[in-house]
């Protein structure tokens, strides 16, 4: 296995970076991974990693760097609070805003194949709104997205098969709002664990070994069936 970091360019001319992780032989499909509100940190590139051990081209881009390039976070309070103003002002950036980034990776990835797309946090936020709007994707996973279950967020209709994953103690998304969203969209695979949001992040309190292996497990089952 071997990574390296790389630049994107964006269909409007903006160069982002990213981080790549190749996996040891040849690669079976592509996965891009989308960070946290904490940056391209060593949980992201460990992600990314493990993802490449599994056989795939892993590439995550810098979702951040719009707005600020080069943030890694770690977990502490004052992280969370520069992490959420980060993602604030990403958000608001006009239309089509760092999902430009996040295709610009998908086509990056196309050379090894089919692409499947995994985030978290954040990532899984935009994972939900890629599956709809992005092209050359063919899977998506999405890990406890902030906001996928609420406001107009539910509304969107993805063109990959989707899987979602989410803990039952995550006091950001509601079990109620996760049962809605599942009702609304029998085609997305839904499942809820007894662990609170970033459950799948060893770097977090919140990290739960026996759901985030379980959700692993799932995730390249459902890349596995569809990316190859």
């Amino acid at each position: 296995m071997t990574s390296s970091t790389i630049t994107l360019t964006a269909a409007d001319g903006f160069r982002c970076a990213a981080y790549v992780s190749e996996p040891p032989h040849a690669p079976k499909g592509a996965v891009v991974v989308l960070q946290e509100i904490f940056g391209v940190n060593s949980h992201i590139r460990g992600v990314a990693d493990r993802f490449a051990l599994a056989g795939y081209l892993a590439i995550a881009p810098a979702t951040f760097d719009r707005v600020e390039p080069g943030v890694q976070l770690g977990y502490a309070p004052e992280d969370q609070k520069r992490g959420a103003a980060l993602k604030a002002a990403v958000q608001a950036l006009p239309a089509p805003g760092v999902l430009q980034d996040i295709q610009a990776a998908v086509d990056f990835a196309a050379r090894a194949g089919k692409v499947g797309i995994v985030g978290y946090c954040w990532g899984g936020l935009l994972v939900w709104r890629s599956a709809e709007q992005l092209k050359g994707l063919a899977a998506a996973v999405a890990y406890y997205g902030g906001g996928m279950t609420v406001g107009d967020e539910p509304a969107r209709k993805p063109k990959v098969p989707t899987m979602a994953h989410f803990g039952d103690l995550d006091a950001h998304i509601t079990v109620d709002s996760v049962k809605a969203f599942e009702q609304a969209h029998p085609e997305v695979e839904v499942h809820l664990y007894a662990a609170n949001h970033g459950f799948n992040c060893d770097q977090r309190g919140a990290w739960n070994p026996g759901a985030a292996a379980a959700a692993l497990e799932r995730t390249l089952f459902h890349f596995g069936k569809h990316v190859g």
